[in-house]
């Protein structure tokens, strides 16, 4: 006797429901998302000058609900949606570069930098290649001063202390949680610079450039967050205008430098951990974003927009998990490195401590204290994920449209697929990959010549 495994079963009865074939199309329209969101309601899109009924759409005419994509940016929940968003970062960075999404083209010509930050050392860790050499003697807890190994780089070592014991890790998550303020002031010590630069009273720099900036942050396998940023100057009125010919991509990375090497936080003080002061790594990369004819060693504009792009999907491995830590037994639960969960057992510790309670270090355990977006961009730099959003839901057909009115009202009525249904689903998602590859390998064949 033939026996079905639970996900034929389900395919079977998809197969046999009357409005089967519909139920496909909204699979296929959520692009294969692996955790859809189910809703029920309406909406009707009428002429306002009229009041004629230009579109309908009821989920009790489509088996009463409606499947739509979770939009998560975490390729380890959606690979679908995650590239989506990856796309959107894409474009959102892009814009600020070349212009486009409403940015006028001229941006191009502004000063514009690529920088990489860094978070100091907390201690000596395994690197992947060569690792430390060996040295004599032993540190304070009996542990080898070095390693001398080869490690590959998806060794699991990598990223781990020699000595967890000398690990700094108090001032490793107290770095996270002032990362924010770090950026901040580097900002603003930017700013002083190019005023002291220029010439210009610091109060009234606003009135001869403005600093734009669209930066991401990235977990190292040490679990340490770097920052890559865009920097860009723009005239008094943002990006419509052009800054001074004083501004040019030299001065602005000499501040950049100056103030990166400059600025500090000092912690509060806990009797536990004292005052730290937090601070920005030696290593410093400074690269200038314009065409060969201009710059000796450019980085092109599509070039950096994809490279920011890469870690706002990026796994929370190096950085924790996705689910926020609600206790000492939930912290020894998770399936992380062993560095990891010492640097979440860290967050839940000083987290108790009443001098550092605003730092909300327990509620940021899982992301190792670090409570900021994984992308942020002063106003005025480019679009926003709101209005790229908006404007595929246009081009979809869903959108508003000028002169007219939406009534709608929607419910969440659940979440996910069955199992029938995630098979359709992936294999939506597999043949839409199938089909960039496709694309990709027909555009290398008319790039080499056919």
């Amino acid at each position: 006797m033939l026996t079905l495994s639970e996900t034929e079963r389900d395919l079977i009865r998809l197969a046999n429901e009357p409005g089967a074939a519909r139920w496909l199309e909204q699979i296929r329209a959520t692009g294969g998302c692996e955790q859809p969101v189910h809703l029920a309601g309406h909406s009707t899109v009428v002429d306002a000058a009229t009041g004629e009924v230009l579109r309908s759409f009821d989920t009790a005419d489509e088996g009463g609900r409606l499947a739509v994509r979770c939009r998560t940016r975490r390729s380890v929940r959606c690979e679908s949606c995650a590239r989506q968003h990856q796309g959107d970062t894409y474009h959102l960075v892009r814009a600020g570069l070349a212009g486009g999404k409403g940015i006028r083209s001229e941006v191009v010509e502004h000063p514009r930098l690529m920088v990489t930050l860094t978070a100091p050392s907390f201690g000596r860790v395994h690197r992947s290649g060569r690792c430390h050499s060996l040295r004599p003697g032993v540190c304070r807890h009996g542990a080898p001063m070095g390693c001398g190994r080869f490690h590959r780089d998806t060794a699991a070592v990598v990223g781990a202390p020699l000595c967890a014991a000398c690990y700094d890790y108090p001032g490793h998550v107290l770095w996270h949680a002032h990362l924010g303020e770090l950026w901040s002031r580097t900002m603003r010590n930017v700013r002083r610079l190019l005023a002291a630069a220029g010439g210009v009273p610091r109060s009234r720099l606003s009135e001869h450039l403005t600093v734009s900036f669209a930066k991401v942050a990235e977990y190292q396998r040490r679990g340490a967050v770097h920052v890559h940023a865009v920097v860009r100057l723009d005239g008094p009125e943002g990006a419509g205008t052009s800054p001074p010919a004083w501004a040019t991509e030299t001065v602005l990375a000499a501040a950049v430098r100056t103030a990166a090497g400059a600025t500090r936080v000092a912690t509060p003080y806990a009797p536990e951990v004292g005052e730290r002061t937090v601070v920005w790594g030696r290593q410093l990369d400074i690269h200038p974003i314009g065409d060969q004819d201009r710059f000796t060693t450019p980085v092109r504009d599509d070039a950096v927009a994809a490279y920011i792009a890469k870690y706002t999907t990026k796994s929370a491995t190096e950085g924790g998990t996705d689910y926020p830590v609600r206790s000492l037994a939930d912290v020894r639960a998770r399936r992380v490195p062993e560095h990891v969960r010492a640097l979440m057992r860290a967050c839940w510790r000083l987290g108790g401590l009443p001098e550092l309670a605003h730092l909300r270090l327990r509620g940021w355990a899982h992301m190792l204290g670090f409570r900021g977006h994984v992308l942020t961009k002063s106003r005025g730099y480019s679009t926003t994920y709101k209005e790229l959003r908006a404007a595929r839901a246009a081009w979809q057909g869903g959108g508003r449209v000028d002169g007219t009115v939406v009534d709608s009202a929607w419910r969440y009525v659940g979440r996910g697929w069955t199992p029938g249904e995630a098979e359709l689903a992936r294999g939506v998602a597999f043949d839409a990959a199938a089909g960039r590859a496709l694309a990709r390998e027909a555009v290398g064949w008319v790039e080499r010549g056919g």
